[in-house]
């Protein structure tokens, strides 16, 4: 199977919005890893703790910490650095949220969107751009099989109508800016990216399951939950950042053929309810099953949702390669590692080491 391990991103320019989130974290430590030159652009980290400062990752590569809904900043950012690869995560990323703060979602998700596409239509360095969504993007029908990635396109709340609008919104700049039958005037491919539920150590973000648990189990809380049989695609954090690294570089060395978009989820037999995480997570933790149900009334969120990848497996080589049980053994070990002191970006990177290693199987 290919890989991401190479020598590809050795000296590449990278320029990452939103790497002071969870998921930018751990991108950016990958990529400084494979030997990129990071330039990362977003807004002070959402949470105290956060991943970003833990690592102290401003000392590893460029930060500018800037706002995606400002235009001449982010574009004489890009121009500045000149990037070779864009990859999109600045985000208002949270469903409940969004309900509270519709205005922001949309205005970060869709405007923050077609900044980026504005500011890259002034750069003449721009190869590959990766614009990072959501598997809440489909209009959500509450059936049995994945979405594949021409399913209509919809979102009940503002946060996953506002992906959607993304999504939208990079198909009209491709189709208007950067055809793909004019590849070879503009030199531009861009694709799309839809993950499933992002779990792994380090997120400290609300109203979300796993840093729920743990800041349960840490204080030997009982652990309330909402919605204990909705079903959701859990994966890894770094299964979708892989997938996000092989299609940056499909995009760079392939152009137009690979620049649609993409599912990046689990196997059928990770795809697991609410209430089935948090019991593994008690049991991984310390053996003791200690939950409540939260019945007061919730706003709406889907109640099954799965992915179907068989696009990025074709035609990629993508595959998962942790499974769920793999995921949050990985989360337990994190969390004990960071108890006991140890610096977070060591586990992090050792944690990368391993999945790379039996990645390469």
């Amino acid at each position: 199977m290919e890989t991401v391990v190479g020598n590809f991103w050795k000296n590449k320019t990278v320029f990452l919005t939103g790497h002071t989130g969870f998921k930018g974290a751990w991108l950016s430590l990958w990529l400084t890893k494979l030997g990129a030159k990071v330039v990362g652009y977003s807004l002070n980290p959402p949470t105290d703790p956060s991943l970003y400062s833990l690592c102290k990752l401003d000392q590893l590569y460029h930060s500018i910490i800037g706002d995606i809904r400002d235009l001449e900043k982010l574009t004489k950012s890009i121009i500045d650095y000149r990037p070779e690869v864009v990859i999109h995560m600045a985000a208002q990323p949270l469903v409940r949220y969004s309900y509270s703060n519709p205005i922001e979602t949309y205005t970060t998700n869709v405007m923050g969107t077609v900044n980026l596409f504005e500011a890259i239509r002034k750069s003449n360095s721009v190869k590959a751009v990766v614009n990072v969504t959501t598997d809440k993007c489909y209009e959500n029908n509450e059936w049995h099989w994945g979405y594949r990635e021409q399913d209509a396109l919809g979102g009940f709340d503002p946060y996953s109508n506002s992906k959607a609008c993304s999504e939208l919104v990079t198909s009209a700049y491709r189709n208007s800016y950067f055809h793909l039958n004019d590849y070879t005037s503009h030199g531009v491919a861009i694709a799309t990216a839809r993950a499933g539920n992002v779990i792994g150590g380090g997120d400290w973000a609300l109203d979300r399951l796993i840093p729920d648990c743990m800041s349960s189990l840490l204080k030997d809380e009982t652990i309330l939950i909402r919605n204990p049989q909705s079903i959701r695609p859990w994966q890894h954090v770094l299964e979708p950042l892989n997938g996000y690294l092989m299609l940056a570089q499909k995009l760079f060395e392939f152009g137009p053929e690979f620049a649609q978009a993409w599912n990046f989820g689990p196997e059928d037999d990770d795809v697991n309810t609410v209430k089935y995480i948090v019991e593994q997570m008690c049991f991984k933790w310390n053996g003791k099953i200690n939950y409540k149900i939260d019945d007061a009334p919730q706003p709406h969120e889907a109640t099954y949702l799965k992915l179907d990848c068989s696009k990025a497996k074709a035609l990629i080589g993508w595959k998962p390669i942790w499974n769920l049980d793999k995921a949050l053994d990985s989360i337990i070990e994190w969390n004990k590692e960071y108890k006991a002191g140890i610096d977070p970006g060591k586990i992090c990177l050792d944690q990368i080491g391993l999945f790379e290693q039996e990645k390469s199987k």
